[in-house]
This record gives structure tokens, C-alpha cells and sequence, in this order.
């Protein structure tokens, strides 16, 4: 480990407490400095992304250099209105005394980013960390090994040296960097190291935001337009070879439904990704070989409808239709993140999917996100496009239990780092 991690928070410390990051001009100078970076850059990261996750460039652009880009334009467009003091209330004892609420910046915040969009899930709550008014230390992940390299070179190029750093590295340098004091950490990830990472968080009793995983299922009643359905299940589900945390984990639907909707669902996978996804350029590949072999034991040949096929070799595993899998089987017993998708009927007595991230219903039917909302226990309920939720700035938040509040995006963002 050759970085100075105890040094490099003690300079970014300094450049916080004597005030550099809080001016206004200086917050939009680097939001405007991080978009020439992806601009001036798009193919370099479109590469890099490339070389990690097999993607398409155009799935890239959209997923992650895009969506980042719209994040800052939404982020200049209405910073100046969010960080306007509101006036705030006063008891009757108090007046006639006036009251405001100002947010100011935390300090010092470190992002630990995943990676399955390495790109997006790093500069995502890094600007917003920015736009507050803050330092940020961006540790990427190891297992993106080409894009964390590409954010190492050019963000030192693009942005202000002395309020923004970024450490490379596994297991050791993210431990060395959670020994640390912050003032927010913010981490996407599994639940095991988001366990770490709260942890060492409460030893200096520093706020944490945790964007974890869950099961999110997709449920289809018999009002449902199925074509459509199997379209926009298809695309939310495969893209990025399933490696999404607000991707379709599985199809719930009443009764007979499964049956119908099984051949639409082939039908769209070859429509999308060709009659063999292992030669489609828009198929993406499995991030490394240890993610390749845990989703490889999760395959039951006998209960395969479509897909099935793999290849060591190149991490591929085939768009995967599943039938006939019952809730203690191993496939429904974690977050499957990957292109393997079960279907089967509503459990009996309802089931419990209190660990979703996100709840998926596709109906014609006015009344059915109401009934769908009045049987589930909290969490975030889309009806319509399954990942349509989390690809709107306006709807920031989602989740509960282990699936905890990630306001990573827009205004939440901005707001969960500063005080």
C-alpha cells in the first residue's frame, strides 16, 4: 500500500477547515470540471467499462457517462435554489424573532464505490458530495480494475487536487481508509462489508449512507399488456448481464400467467440480444471469475426454460428463464445479480419480500398499483417500467430494512452532505 492515507485526510482536512470547497463558484467549477472530464473522455471510459463488464458502448453511454452527465446538469440547474436558507418557523415566545435554516457542508466524505457501474456509482454521489461544498475521497472498486484506473488518471487532470482524491486498491486500503475519521461515508455494496463499514463508522460516530441489495421482484397480473411486459422485464433484467441491484430478481404473477408470459419472455431475449447472446455485442459479460462460478451453482438444468449456456472462458452466462423454483431453493435464498431470472406464480399466504430494493407491477389496471401498494410493506413500488424509478432525478430514495435509504442522486444527495 503506497499511499499515505493518514496524510492524504490530513491535507484534505486542511483544504475544508480553511474553506475552499464552500464558495458557490467553487462547487459549480468542479460539477462543470467533472462534465468536460466525461465528455472530453467518452471513449476512454466507454473502453474501460469495455474491458470490465463487456458492455456496449452505447449501453455504457446510457447506464453510465450519460446518466452521470445528467445528473450534474440536473445538480447546476437547481443548486443555487437548494442551497437558498428557508425560513423556518418560531414559537410565540421567541418572537419577534426570525429563524432560518442554512445547510453547510459536513467536511470530509468518503465514497466507496461497487462495480457494476463503477463509473456511475462513483461520480453519482461524488458530485453531489461537490455540490455540497465538501472533500471527497473516491475509493473505487478493485474488481473494475480498468475504469478504477481511468478515474484515478483523470480525475486528478479534471478536478481540484486538493479537495478531491482518489485511492485505488482492495481489501487493505479500504480498511486503512475506514480507520479514518469522516464527517460522511457513503458506500454501495453488499450487506456483508456495509456491515464493515458501519462498524468502523460508529467508532467516530459518523453518519453513514449504505445503498445495498435485495430480491426485487417483478409481478405481472392477468390485466397486464404480457408483450409489453416481457419487453421492458427483458430489458431491465439483462442489461449489464443482470448485474443490477434494482433489476428484476424474479417474476411473481397470479395464476396462469407464468405460462403465457414464458415464450414472450424468449422471444424479447432474442429480440434484444440476437437467437445467440454469446456473439451479440449488446450482451455484457459476468464482472470476474468468482461472481461467474457463485451464479453457475445457482443454474438447476432441470428447471431451465431458455438460456442455460455458458463459457468460463469469457464469464458469458445466457440470458436464463427459470420455471418451477420454489422459495427454499438456492437461487431465491440470495440476490441472484445476474442473468437468471425464476418465474413462478404468487406464494401461497403472499410471501415475504420485506428485503426488496424495488417492487415492479405491470397491470392495464387503474386500481392495481393501489392494490398492489395496500399488500406490501414498505419499500419503493413501481408500476410501469421496472427500473423506471430509479432512472428518475425526481425519485431519489428507495428501499428498507437491509436495502436501507441510498439518497445518492439530485437534491437528496446534495441534502445527506450537508448539515
Amino acid at each position: 500500500m503506497g499511499t499515505d492515507i493518514a496524510g492524504l485526510v490530513e491535507q484534505l482536512r486542511h483544504t475544508f477547515d480553511a474553506g475552499a470547497t464552500k464558495p458557490y463558484a467553487w462547487r459549480v467549477g468542479q460539477l462543470e470540471a467533472m462534465q468536460r472530464m466525461l465528455v472530453d473522455n467518452e471513449e476512454v471510459l466507454a473502453r474501460a467499462l469495455s474491458d470490465d463488464l463487456g458492455r456496449h458502448p452505447v449501453e455504457s453511454w446510457v447506464t453510465e457517462i450519460g446518466f452521470v452527465g445528467n445528473e450534474i446538469e440536473h445538480l447546476l440547474r437547481h443548486l443555487a435554489g437548494w442551497l437558498r436558507p428557508r425560513r423556518a418557523g418560531v414559537p410565540l415566545y421567541l418572537q419577534p424573532a426570525r429563524a432560518s435554516t442554512v445547510r453547510e457542508p459536513l467536511g470530509l466524505v468518503l465514497v466507496i464505490a461497487p462495480w457494476n457501474y463503477p463509473l456511475q456509482l462513483s461520480l453519482t454521489p461524488v458530485a453531489g458530495a461537490l455540490a455540497a461544498g465538501n472533500a471527497v475521497v473516491l475509493s473505487p472498486s478493485e474488481h473494475a480494475p480498468a475504469t478504477s484506473r481511468a478515474l484515478a488518471q483523470l480525475v486528478p487532470a479534471y478536478l481540484d487536487g486538493a479537495a478531491v482524491r482518489v485511492v485505488e486498491g482492495g481489501i487493505p486500503e479500504t480498511s486503512a481508509l475506514l480507520e479514518q475519521r469522516w464527517d460522511r461515508i457513503f458506500y454501495t455494496g453488499g450487506a456483508t462489508v456495509g456491515r464493515i463499514v458501519l462498524e468502523a463508522a460508529a467508532r467516530h460516530l459518523t453518519p453513514v449512507t449504505l445503498e445495498l441489495g435485495g430480491k426485487s421482484p417483478a409481478f405481472v397480473d392477468e390485466d397486464a399488456d404480457l408483450e409489453v411486459a416481457a419487453r421492458r422485464i427483458v430489458w431491465a433484467k439483462f442489461t449489464n448481464a443482470g448485474q443490477t441491484c434494482v433489476a428484476p430478481d424474479h417474476i411473481l404473477a397470479t395464476r396462469g400467467v407464468p405460462d403465457e408470459l414464458k415464450p414472450l419472455l424468449v422471444r424479447a431475449i432474442r429480440d434484444f440480444h440476437t437467437e445467440d447472446p454469446s456473439r451479440s455485442e449488446t450482451f455484457g459479460r459476468i464482472v470476474d471469475a468468482a461472481h461467474f462460478d457463485r451464479l453457475c451453482g445457482l443454474i438447476d438444468p432441470d428447471r431451465v426454460v431458455a438460456g442455460g449456456r455458458t463459457d468460463a472462458a469469457t464469464r458469458y452466462i445466457e440470458p436464463t428463464i427459470l420455471e418451477g423454483v420454489a422459495v427454499t431453493d438456492a437461487v431465491m435464498r440470495e440476490e441472484i445479480f445476474g442473468p437468471i431470472l425464476p418465474t413462478g406464480g404468487l406464494p401461497r399466504g403472499g410471501g415475504d419480500h420485506r428485503t426488496d430494493v424495488t417492487r415492479t407491477g405491470r397491470s392495464r389496471s387503474r386500481s392495481a398499483p393501489r392494490r398492489w401498494r395496500a399488500t406490501q410493506v414498505p419499500g419503493r413500488h413501481t408500476c410501469g417500467p421496472a427500473r423506471g424509478s430509479a432512472s428518475t432525478p425526481a425519485r431519489c430514495r428507495s428501499g428498507c430494512r437491509a436495502a436501507s435509504p441510498a439518497p445518492r442522486r439530485c437534491r437528496a444527495s446534495t441534502t445527506c452532505h450537508a448539515g
